[in-house]
């Protein structure tokens, strides 16, 4: 009786280890959406289990990895949602249970247009997947307008169309269905679509044209009839602009005189105030001379001020005056987490494991975040280490607390205990409340991380340029300071 009860404990163990494993999936081709109409962004777990208790959460990869959807804690978090996505955003709840991620998007505009995440985490495990979202927006029917005759009697036809997108083709095609050249042409880009004009010149009479625009599978077409009054309607004004062209001839030789005899008094205010004008600019240079002047005087200023900090400078002298010898603590680490034996790499492995009590006595390990910090503490003066970071597409590293919470959902910010900087989403950014977005000029293969504890500050370098990347300044330490590290990647982060 026994061995059966240990045998259905071991089962019913081996069932729950297994009920949170999933992958995310959703649609390999771009999805189309209409301009104005709903949306579905399809995105779903397989196995069809609950996401109730998960961390649902959609971005856009091509802003920044900005929110446009955040679900977590049974409910939804969108404080930190783009601004154009407020109120158009919603997912199905009472689908949730049955592992349907996907998320609405009403009133669909142009500029929803791109790459959409769909990042799923739940305690053990998270997945994610890309759907590609194209816009489509049907314009107004072509317009056809008659603008006038050239020198030899031929009748200029306009056609235009706009509010497409994306850019449509728009042609002109005879009564037999030719295309025909158009002489010129006018695209513009405006912010409910594109705005197309074509323009040719015809030559016979009672002839029938059309203008048609095309975008994939959207069609529209208008018809023009030519007739002889048109034709004839350019005769009657060759003849009014001849007798125009005497009137102005006539007119021009009496406004002639009257110029003459005021051109003399406009010379003489033009040169006032061309000299006016000279003397303005010259002012202006001074101006500008001296504003520089203060900005180059500024800017040294701070650049010594650095210097006497730290931050720039020679930096083999801060190498061999603050570097220190970094290695992993494994008991701290993430169960998905492997550390090497030396403790100077750590890969990443979704093992679906979760954290014993038994093996974490001291409540050191991260349960659901995947960190793993350093073995090797500080509370005062400065200390250097470097991490490579080349190959890695997630990553994020700094210092924090020994008093920092690290069980549960927890945010790695400065107001947790927490100041790193890292990459996610082909984007750099700092982990303050919001995400600071961070631009680089090269990417980072090593980076160095240079901790000063007396004067509050972590600084984060781009060892190979000797560029600065980011710095949290001001920053009050009363505790022990760690250096940790987020990794989600099968390639090793190498202290």
């Amino acid at each position: 009786m026994k061995f059966i009860y240990l045998t259905l404990l071991i089962i019913s163990g081996f069932a729950v280890s297994r009920s949170d494993e999933f992958d995310v999936v959703g649609p390999v081709a771009p999805l189309i959406a209409i301009h104005g109409k709903d949306v579905i962004l399809p995105c779903s777990l397989k196995p069809n289990i609950s996401a109730v208790d998960m961390r649902v959460e959609w971005f856009r990869l091509d802003l920044d990895g900005s929110v446009v959807h955040l679900y977590e804690d049974h409910e939804d978090k969108n404080t930190n949602q783009l601004q154009s996505y407020r109120e158009r955003t919603e997912v199905f709840k009472d689908e949730l249970s049955k592992g349907n991620t996907s998320l609405k998007l009403s009133r669909v505009q142009i500029s929803d247009e791109g790459a959409y995440k769909c990042f799923i985490e739940s305690k053990t495990r998270s997945d994610d997947i890309t759907v590609d979202l194209r816009v489509e927006a049907v314009g107004s029917p072509p317009l056809i307008t008659v603008d006038g005759f050239d020198g030899s009697g031929g009748l200029h036809l306009q056609c235009e169309t706009k509010g497409w997108y994306p850019e449509p083709e728009l042609v002109w095609l005879d009564s037999e269905g030719v295309t025909l050249t158009s002489e010129n042409t006018d695209k513009q880009r405006e912010t409910d679509g594109f705005r197309v004009k074509h323009m040719i010149t015809v030559y016979n009479r009672d002839s029938k044209y059309h203008c048609r625009v095309t975008m994939r599978h959207h069609m529209m077409e208008t018809e023009i009839i030519t007739s002889s009054n048109m034709f004839n309607s350019w005769r009657t004004l060759m003849i009014l602009i001849s007798f125009a062209v005497l009137f102005g001839v006539i007119a021009g030789i009496l406004i002639a005189v009257f110029i003459y005899r005021h051109r003399e008094l406009q010379r003489k205010k033009r040169r006032e105030n061309q000299r006016i004008q000279s003397e303005d600019e010259r002012l202006k240079s001074e101006e500008e001379i001296l504003q520089s002047e203060e900005r180059r005087i500024k800017n040294e200023c701070e650049r010594l001020s650095m210097i006497e900090k730290g931050t720039v400078g020679s930096w083999k002298s801060l190498l061999r005056k603050f570097q220190v010898n970094v290695t992993l603590d494994p008991d701290s680490a993430h169960p998905d987490h492997i550390v090497s034996d030396d403790g100077k790499q750590v890969r990443c492995e979704k093992q679906s494991k979760t954290v014993n009590d038994e093996d974490d006595e001291q409540n050191k390990k991260f349960d659901i975040r995947q960190c793993v910090l350093g073995k090797e503490g500080f509370t005062s003066g400065c200390f250097y280490y470097e991490v490579e970071v080349k190959d890695l597409t997630v990553w994020f590293m700094g210092v924090t607390r020994e008093s920092a919470k690290r069980k549960g959902e927890i945010s790695l910010n400065p107001k947790n205990g927490y100041w790193m900087m890292g990459f996610r989403g082909e984007k750099y950014q700092a982990s303050e409340y919001p995400h600071i977005p961070i631009t680089v000029s090269v990417k980072p293969q090593r980076v160095g991380v240079f901790v000063d504890y007396e004067e509050g500050r972590v600084s984060f370098y781009d060892v190979e340029s000797m560029c600065h990347i980011y710095s949290f300044t001001d920053q009050s330490f009363n505790d022990k300071l760690y250096p940790v590290y987020r990794h989600i990647n099968p390639t090793p982060l190498v202290i």
